[in-house]
């Protein structure tokens, strides 16, 4: 067995981010333009290398992107999954740890000017954006919403796309958008209440049609709630 040490025999490692926000348009994902070869001037999912002196492990790594990328620090971020081949980066052999992140329309709103340059979002269109993404990006983007999609018939994901305080109305309706679906009331709250992972804001209720409604926020921004059955 030969060993190499010149770094052209080593892989390239980096981690992607899936960064997923809501608005009143739909589901969005965060794209950069690529300023460098290859493909560039063209949009791929936010990434970086890994800085083995800086990044304590791959969550810090993804953590320190993300926080360049958008100046975000601490919002829900999820491991999808870890790609790795020869053929993936024309540069050479590499690997890529992917996660998602979930920005709420509150983070989005308060660091808009501290998103890198280049980056823009981009409505999603079934299961992408409606152009071709550098390396296997798209591939990677399809493989999130999956787990999005999935996760909603089950847990507290959708929460976490809301602004810090929202009412049960509010989140409902966020459930109902990425399901594709209406839910009934009733139902959708008694499973919300089962679940446990809202917590009311005290004395603090929002105008509604017939009575005001109580506002409400997550118990753990940092993790999701598993419901016992679907939705």
């Amino acid at each position: 067995m030969t060993t190499h040490d010149n770094d052209a025999f080593k892989p390239i490692a980096t981690v992607d981010l899936a960064i997923f926000s809501l608005s009143t348009d739909g589901l969005s994902v965060l794209l950069v333009r690529r300023a460098n070869a290859p493909f560039s001037g063209e949009w791929a999912l936010p990434g970086g290398w890994i800085h083995i002196d800086e990044d304590a492990d791959l969550e810090a790594a993804a953590r320190r992107v993300l926080k360049e990328k958008t100046g975000v620090e601490t919002p829900y971020l999820e491991q999808l999954q870890t790609r790795g081949s020869r053929g993936r980066d024309p540069r050479g052999w590499s690997i890529s740890i992917v996660y998602i992140a979930l920005l709420s329309a509150d983070d989005v709103a308060e660091r808009q000017d501290e998103m890198a340059g280049e980056a823009e979002w981009r409505l999603i269109e079934g299961e992408g954006v409606g152009l071709s993404l550098a390396f296997d990006h798209l591939s990677l983007l399809k493989e999130a919403l999956g787990r999005i999609r999935s996760k909603v018939e089950y847990s507290s994901l959708p929460g976490h796309l809301l602004p810090a305080r929202f009412t049960l109305s509010e989140l409902q309706s966020v459930y109902e958008h990425l399901l594709g679906r209406k839910l009934d009331k009733s139902a959708f709250r008694k499973r919300v209440a089962e679940a446990d992972f809202l917590e009311p804001i005290e004395g603090e209720m929002r105008r509604a049609s017939n009575r005001p409604a109580q506002v409400f926020r997550l118990k753990d921004t940092r993790s999701l709630a598993l419901f016992d059955r679907t939705i």
